[in-house]
This record gives structure tokens, sequence and C-alpha cells, in this order.
């Protein structure tokens, strides 16, 4: 599975929004997530194993995300629009989010 991160496919005031956006619940910066991370949370959505912070089970692959910068949580783009809602938000493993100071956006 390939998921490269394609800005055609987000919206278009994005890298724009990504200085301003923040957590909902903390206030800490967000960055696009890594390829590579979204890889493997799609993997885990397509073995029913990955879970929203509500508890709901994630039934569709996710676009790129926005992972928080203390990289807890994943916000979700959904149709290009990212979701900043706090129990939308994917539970993350420590040290899993993108590289600090990165923000996949050129």
């Amino acid at each position: 599975m390939q998921n490269n991160i394609n800005m055609d496919n987000l919206t278009p005031g994005l890298p724009g929004l990504l200085k301003i956006l923040r957590c909902p619940e903390t206030r800490q910066e967000l960055r696009l997530a890594e390829p590579e991370l979204m890889e493997r949370l799609n993997r885990q959505i397509a073995a029913g194993a990955l879970r929203n912070r509500a508890g709901r089970p994630l039934e569709e692959a996710l676009e790129p995300g926005l992972v928080r910068a203390d990289g807890k949580f994943l916000y979700p783009i959904r149709r290009g629009v990212p979701v900043m809602l706090t129990e939308e938000a994917v539970p993350l493993d420590a040290g899993v989010s993108a590289k600090p100071g990165a923000t996949g956006v050129e």
C-alpha cells in the first residue's frame, strides 16, 4: 500500500492552515504525518485493529493526518478537510509521529 502525501488531495489552504491550526485539547502545534505512519495506521484499519479516541473502530483508510506535537494523537483529514474533534483523534504510540520540526509540507 503506497500512501504518498499528495498536496493536490488536501484542502488548498492547508499549508497556510498548518501555521495556525492547533490541537483543540492542548493547543499544541500540528504537523502533517509522514507516509510511513499513515501506511502503518491503514494496515491496522484493514486488520480491524484501530479505534479513535471515542473507542469507535475506524473502517475507512485514512488520508494524510495531522499529528499533535507530542506525537500522542493524529487528527484525520477527510475529503481534504482536517477533522479537529478530540473524539475523532487517533491515539498513537509514543515516538511514531512525524519527524520533529517537519511539517511534510513543502
